[in-house]
């Protein structure tokens, strides 16, 4: 097994809605595609060794601005998903930790937050990897609620934002890559977590980003010099 000595990458899938639009496919058709994609690039991930990968499947935003059928599909997607998630003999052989990440339980239906949290009951002992989804996430909103936390707080926790984060027992990000063609973040995506993050954007739309371009983003990262404000 490869290893590229990579602690944490995170991936902003961007691009699923204009995949479909140039294939002639209606709109959830792109996140079924992305799906796929999120699918292959796990895989490779694993095979590299990377300790710690997230992905972020639904801003905020998605879920209350897209409309009801696409919403319902994305659902449905997730679902899929995670019981994916549980019945994958490839998560456990290589002890993959499953976490769910947002304001899911808040924003999902009943049924997909029990199947949410059965997921992270029956993965949390597993040491070797860990898989994050970020769902009904906004970086903005994590910061603010950590931050009032923060403040409130007393003792050792006084005044540590990081404590309060969902990603408080995750390593810092090291790579970021994007997809879609759009060279920017979003929603202040883990803005604490990113700080020293080097950042990788692809053209492709998220459907047409293949195992071979993850790796070739992680060797881009690779051959960079991190120099800490040195």
């Amino acid at each position: 097994m490869k290893d590229y000595s990579i602690r944490h990458i995170a991936i902003i899938p961007d691009g699923n809605r204009r995949w479909a639009k140039a294939h002639g496919k209606l709109p959830w058709r792109g996140h079924q595609a992305g799906v796929r994609t999120y699918e292959q690039v796990l895989k490779k991930a694993l095979e590299l060794n990377v300790y710690c990968v997230s992905f972020w499947g639904m801003s905020t935003d998605n879920r209350l601005k897209r409309g009801h059928r696409e919403v319902a599909f994305l659902f449905a997607l997730f679902e899929k998903t995670l019981q994916r998630a549980l019945a994958s003999r490839e998560l456990e052989k290589n002890d993959v930790r499953v976490n769910v990440l947002g304001e899911w339980r808040a924003q999902f239906p009943k049924k997909l937050v029990r199947l949410g949290e059965r997921v992270i009951k029956e993965t949390e002992k597993r040491k070797k990897h860990i898989m994050n989804l970020l769902l009904c996430y906004d970086g903005r909103s994590e910061m603010l609620h950590a931050f009032r936390r923060a403040l409130a707080s007393k003792g050792k926790s006084a005044g540590d934002p990081k404590r309060y984060l969902y990603t408080r027992n995750l390593p810092p990000v090291d790579l970021v890559i994007r997809t879609g063609g759009d060279p920017h973040l979003s929603a202040g995506f883990m803005m604490w977590d990113v700080a020293d993050a080097q950042l990788h954007f692809s053209n492709k739309l998220w459907p047409d980003f293949t195992p071979e371009d993850f790796e070739r983003a992680v060797k881009d990262y690779l051959r960079r010099e991190r120099r800490f404000g040195a």
